[in-house]
Formats: C-alpha cells, structure tokens, sequence
C-alpha cells in the first residue's frame, strides 16, 4: 500500500484585533457563503441550522462558556456537511434504544439523543480530553443523563454481545490500525435487526498516511518520529477489512472531490493559518467542489463513504 507523509507546520496564531475581525467576517460572510451552497445544491445545510440553533440556545442560557459563536456559524466543515447530512437523513427517525456511539465527532449523536428522548446511549473515545469535553457538551444540551462517557477503545469496551440496536462510527475506523478487530467487535455488539452506520475516507487506489504531529496522543510514534494518521479504503480494502465481517452494505454513498489534490491543500491551509483560516467558505467549497459518485473507481482523489449495516 502506497504510504503518504505528513509535515504538520506551525500554524498562524489569531488573537487581538485579528481575532475580533475574523468573527465579524464570519458574522456577515457566512449567512451569504450559506445561501450560496443553498443555490448549487450542497449537502448538510439544514443540519447546520440546526447546529446554529444550538448555538443561539447556549449564547442566550450561558449553558456553554465558550463555542457559541462557533455552532452558529461554522460547527461543520470539508466532507463533515456529507457524512452528517446523510447520517441525520437515515437515523433521526430510527427508532432506537440502546445505542453506542464510537469515537464520532460529537454533533452527530448528540443529535440523534436530542431527536430519540427514549434512548441512552454509551459514548466511548480513548482521548480522555475529547470525551470530557463531550460529555459537558450533551449535559448542556439536556441529553448527558441519559448518556454514559468512557476513556476506551471499543476493543477495550465491556459490553456484552448483542447489547446495541444502534452503533455510529463516523470518520473513526480509518484511524485505528487494527480495524478490522473494531469492525468485528461492533459488530458482535449489535443485536439481530439493528443497524452499524460507518463512514471512511476512500478513493480508487488505497494509501495510508503517518503524520508529524501526534494530535491524539493515542498511538505511539515510529522510530522515524511519524504516527500512523489514516488510511483511505479502495473496493478491496472495503471488501477485506469490513465487508468479508458485516457483509455488503444495505446504504451506500460516496461522495468526493471534483480535482485531485483539493482536500489536501484545504487541509493543509487550515493546519497553517488556523484561526485565520476563513471557514465561513465551507459550506460553499463542499457545494462546488465536491460531488457523489456512483462508484470508488471514478474517484479522481480523495472521498468518503457512508456504509449503513442492517444485521440480519
């Protein structure tokens, strides 16, 4: 498999006066980048409203300290407005009860328990800080009673078989090396009927990436100083790490760059100039520059790929 490596630069610091600006820029540009990506037909907008509505909530109750501004105006960005667009399509009138959350970006189930009042949930992330950090999120949003937070990897996990009749894992297994033991492991937790919902980065030839910078201090560094970061699944890869466990999928979309290279020079714009980086453009970028595509093999770069599992 071809392997990729990543220099993460210094970013740009933003404070002060830059600071100050770049939240007014937001205030005013985003409502108009909004409505532009509204007109070209991209994905996750209304799940933004949402996310914007969460934000006024916290700004006017305090329930938050901080990150008001945020969830109104940019709580998504890149392939996020996919994954939680098609994610929320398929979920948010499931009928479910125990379900189990694995290391997902925290705006999706938060959501789904916001939409579900009959459901609990167990939340598990082995980044101790994250999980912290989620867990004020839901209680501040009246869902984190009814949730149970955990510092494990689902390998690590006690549940017994069988216990959920939904598991979301969204943007996770492609960090996590050994991720056909995950797959296998959620799956052994779902109960006959229910559903696994994953999504992975994908594209027509496969490659994994190490980094410099080891963001999550959940794995260890090589001897060359570079952490294992991601890998992007090709049909085999799909077939040999997820598909030989679960079977073929019940629900799958791909969606991806129209331009090679596109993904990786927005991502590397945003490690280095941080909060200077004008996110308010997003929803627009998502809109013009990406597209679905009705198979890996047409990907010209990099995509992802929503797989929904029906256990039968």
């Amino acid at each position: 498999m071809r392997r990729q490596y990543i220099e993460v630069p210094l970013s740009m610091p933003c404070r002060g006066l830059r600071s100050l600006l770049m939240r007014l820029a937001g205030n005013i540009l985003c409502p108009a980048y909004w409505v532009a990506a509204l007109f070209a037909g991209g994905p996750g907008l209304f799940f933004h409203l949402r996310c914007a509505w969460l934000g006024v909530i916290s700004l006017v109750t305090r329930r938050l300290k901080r990150g008001h501004h945020r969830l109104m105006f940019f709580p998504m960005d890149s392939t996020r407005y996919f994954e939680f667009d098609v994610s929320w399509e398929r979920l948010s009138r499931l009928p479910f009860t125990r379900y189990l959350d694995v290391s997902s970006p925290r705006l999706l189930p938060l959501m789904l328990m916001r939409s579900n009042r009959r459901a609990i949930a167990e939340v598990i992330n082995p980044d101790a800080n994250d999980i912290r950090d989620a867990e004020k999120f839901f209680r501040a949003f009246g869902v984190g009673e009814r949730c149970r937070f955990s510092t494990r990897t689902v390998e690590q996990a006690s549940f017994e078989p069988s216990s959920f009749d939904l598991i979301t894992c969204i943007s996770v297994l492609e960090h996590i090396p050994a991720d056909g033991e995950a797959v296998e492991r959620m799956w052994s937790l779902l109960r006959t009927g229910g559903r696994l919902v994953l999504t992975v980065p994908c594209m027509s030839q496969p490659l994994e990436q190490y980094i410099s910078y080891n963001q999550y201090g959940v794995l260890q560094p090589g001897s060359d100083g570079y952490t294992f970061w991601q890998r992007y699944y090709d049909e085999e890869r799909l077939r040999e790490r997820i598909y030989r466990i679960t079977g073929p999928p019940d629900h799958m979309v791909i969606f991806g760059e129209k331009t090679n290279g596109l993904f990786f020079r927005n991502a590397t714009m945003k490690r280095v100039l941080g909060g200077r980086y004008p996110f308010w453009r997003e929803p627009y970028v998502v809109a013009t520059e990406y597209r679905y595509y009705p198979s890996l093999d047409e990907l010209p770069g990099e995509g992802v790929v929503f797989l929904e599992f029906l256990k039968k």
